[in-house]
């Protein structure tokens, strides 16, 4: 049993525990990682990355169906869903070995196994059941990731009620699917799986899907997923599985009591995440853990001196850029980096995969207002953009909300075609603290989806042009 002495240790290699690690190496500290499963975390493996390139099949998929819709002619199109799976396994494989390489390459040390505190700047290393090393350091930073939520009753099997992990293998297209939750990662599956033939229901407990968006763009939403066919139960609960050989009886309960039965194939429960707050050694220390998520201030720092948290360990919003974010302010703050500063949550933007995509940066208009704002709101819609219409996706809508007194950029939300991409645009402006005057005097080229932003922009002001 070896014992090691660092710097900065950090307990996971997701992408806020590895991101870190590279930056304390960059900022000349002794660094090291314990990942007891995969380099690259949830994120890479099982998360962000694979499903990626499952919606992307189900994106070429739905464009070859409707190929006449460009003058082209594509019969009998079908997929091979056992090679589906294997290109969204090779593609996260390789994401991960390349966190490897980019570890080795900024000379931090990988250590495998599960990382406990055991008090006084020491780690233990547990592999197999065995004490594998003790590390030492002035820095432990937490990075230990989250696991899916589970609802008494609805607890799933790997067979008949998955999980996102057994969402992204499956074996065989289900028939017919539910998905209990319409969060961003609920939504997801039911674009993918809807997408590749399954009839696919989902129900959400709150009075509309995707609930962390703009109201305006969730129904938005809603619209378009039903048009294409998806069935949606908002203020429903799922009450009861009744599992059988091959199938799943589901029972509904409405907001009014009333209760209906659907069969399907399968289950996706979707319903959040918990912080892995377990087996870490917390109770050993003065770490505080609230509603399973342990407790940080701005710069990731803990309660207990020398112990840090980022990431899904510490909370919404439980996305992988905002936990690399936390790992940089934090090693910097650690290392004393003059400028650093805490993370502005309303700054973090927020990307769903689905059909429409849809992406938002700030407060919604809804919030803006109740924290007080008296705002201006403009929309741009995909039909009144050439290159939305080129591209045959004229559904889709860019809206934006300002200060109205100070011109402050308060909040852009967007349903459409690529909108992840473009939602950066926005979120650089706020992070430049721009106001409508930037904005509006940007040049935005032509023929571009981009041209939107500008319009939008324009359109709080009684200025678009084109709409």
């Amino acid at each position: 049993m070896s014992e090691t002495s660092f710097d900065i240790v950090v307990v996971g290699g997701g992408p806020g525990g590895y991101v870190a690690a590279i930056r304390a190496a960059q900022l000349g500290l002794r660094a090291a990682v314990v990942e007891r499963e995969h380099l690259g975390g949830i994120c890479l493996n099982w998360g962000c990355i694979p499903t990626k390139a499952l919606l992307r099949t189900a994106e070429v998929y739905r464009t070859l169906r409707h190929a006449s819709d460009f003058g082209l002619e594509a019969d009998g199109v079908r997929f091979d869903l056992g090679k589906v799976v294997k290109r969204s396994r090779t593609v996260a494989g390789q994401l991960a070995r390349g966190v490897g390489h980019l570890l080795k390459k900024n000379k931090v040390t990988v250590i495998d196994g599960h990382g406990v505190l055991k008090g006084g700047g020491r780690l233990a290393v547990h592999k197999d059941g065995a004490t594998v090393s003790e590390l030492s350091a002035r820095h432990i930073i937490l990075a230990t990731g989250a696991r899916a939520r589970v609802l008494p009753g609805l607890e799933p099997d790997g067979r008949l009620v998955w999980t996102y992990k057994e969402a992204m293998v499956p074996e065989a297209m289900p028939q017919s699917l539910l998905v209990i939750g319409s969060g961003a990662i609920g939504i997801e599956f039911a674009s993918f799986f809807h997408e590749m033939g399954a009839e696919t229901t989902v129900v959400e407990v709150m009075d509309r899907i995707v609930p962390a968006e703009d109201p305006e763009i969730s129904a938005f939403a809603r619209k378009r997923f039903e048009k294409d066919g998806l069935t949606i139960h908002t203020e429903t609960q799922v009450k009861a599985l009744t599992r059988h050989d091959n199938a799943v009886t589901c029972t509904l309960a409405g907001k009014d009591g009333a209760t209906r039965e659907i069969t399907v194939d399968r289950v996706i429960l979707a319903v959040g995440i918990v912080g892995n707050v377990e087996d870490i050694g917390l109770e050993q220390t003065k770490v505080e853990v609230e509603r399973g998520h342990v407790v940080t201030d701005g710069y990731g720092r803990t309660a207990e001196p020398g112990v840090y948290a980022i990431g899904d360990l510490t909370g919404p919003p439980w996305l992988a850029h905002k936990a690399s974010h936390e790992g940089v302010v934090c090693v910097e703050a650690i290392a004393g980096v003059e400028g650093v500063h805490p993370l502005d949550p309303r700054r973090i933007p927020g990307c769903t995969y689905c059909h429409p995509q849809i992406a938002s940066v700030g407060l919604s208009e809804e919030k803006a207002r109740a924290a007080g704002h008296e705002v201006r709101v403009g929309r741009f819609p995909f039909v009144g953009n050439g290159k939305a219409l080129a591209l045959g996706e004229p559904d889709g809508m860019v809206k934006t909300v300002f200060d109205a007194g100070t011109g402050e950029l308060l909040g852009a939300h967007m349903i459409g075609a690529e909108v992840t991409e473009l939602i950066q645009g926005y979120a650089v402006a706020m992070t430049l603290e721009s106001t409508e005057a930037e904005l509006m005097h940007t040049v935005f080229p032509h023929p571009t989806l981009s041209e939107m932003m500008h319009e939008s922009v324009l359109d709080a002001y009684g200025r678009a042009i084109h709409f």
